[in-house]
């Protein structure tokens, strides 16, 4: 599903894989990132390359079932952190996802298709050996694991969509979004700046920590015009047909003050009443950036039912 207007008002931000990805690793110069300062668990930088276009991983190793992370549009791996810390502290095999055109992944990328999308993330699953994982993303990427779980029965062990859901999205959307990244004041001048501009907070941090420094100030990461691209391809239909085939045990979160309305969701365990569902009191659509605990509990209770498994 595509990022929609923040709930305050201002605009927030199925395929068979290529051949022969090519991943490449360095560690990480420190513990976490930015996004998340408490965080205690090393991970490591992991490259996957698919016809071409380079996918950055933020892989924090360990020995249990592996969890997989997608961002939102606009977003970055790093949005994580704090889930991906507690998740690995438990045990699981933890894995957060650049998608094309986001964070350290490529910048600029021809092809920003949801196709493209699903292709990358089947991609980053066999090439890093993780097998059956619990896919898990917020917002677009949210949709993009959906969109993964109906394209590939059988591929994963479970789906998670946070603020996501297969109603389709406004189709001024993308004028909106388009909009809001014509306002944003770059170059900001320090990072206190960027994350006031940002919503402040939680939310305003983790937005910051995908900036990067550059010419004399803090820049995005992303080309404004691949995020329109990529965010257009889930604006002009409905995907209830692929949420419909999904095969394997599912989780919807939303939140209180979130884009997935009572009618979205209401359709989503009227086709599925097998689904697990869970409202976050209070949060807005950055449910994971907001209320990480919270969602950490959410997706830890769902791991329990799904039993244990190794990744060795």
């Amino acid at each position: 599903m595509t990022p929609p207007p923040r709930t305050d008002g201002t605009p927030t931000p199925a395929a068979a894989p290529a051949p022969n990805p090519v991943p490449a690793d360095r560690t990480s110069p420190a513990a976490g990132s930015p996004a998340s300062p408490e965080a205690t668990a090393p991970w490591t930088a992991r490259t996957v390359t698919r016809d071409g276009v380079r996918l950055s991983c933020r892989d924090w190793g360990g020995p249990g079932r592996p969890v997989v992370l997608l961002h939102g549009l606009a977003g970055h791996a790093g949005e994580w952190d704090t889930t991906a810390r507690l998740l690995h502290a438990a045990g699981h095999r933890v894995v957060a996802v650049d998608q094309r055109g986001h964070g350290h992944s490529e910048r600029l990328p021809e092809d920003t298709s949801r196709a493209a999308h699903v292709a990358d993330v089947v991609a980053v699953l066999d090439r890093l050996g993780l097998e059956r994982p619990v896919l898990a993303g917020q917002s677009l990427g949210g949709h993009t694991a959906l969109l993964t779980a109906a394209a590939h029965p059988g591929l994963l062990g479970g789906l998670v969509v946070v603020e996501a859901g297969p109603a389709g999205s406004n189709p001024d959307v993308v004028r909106e979004i388009g909009g809001w990244f014509d306002t944003w004041p770059v170059p900001f001048a320090s990072r206190e700046a960027a994350v006031a501009f940002l919503g402040g907070g939680a939310v305003g941090e983790g937005w910051a920590a995908g900036l990067e420094e550059r010419d004399g100030g803090l820049w995005p990461r992303f080309d404004p015009g691949v995020m329109l691209r990529s965010l257009a391809g889930s604006t002009d239909r409905s995907w209830w047909a692929e949420w419909e085939a999904v095969d394997c045990p599912t989780l919807a979160v939303v939140a209180q003050h979130g884009i997935v309305g009572a009618a979205e969701i209401d359709g989503m365990l009227r086709r599925r009443p097998e689904v697990r569902a869970a409202s976050v009191p209070g949060a807005g659509h950055d449910v994971h950036l907001e209320q990480p605990r919270v969602l950490h509990r959410l997706l830890t209770d769902f791991l329990a039912c799904l039993g244990v498994r190794s990744n060795s």
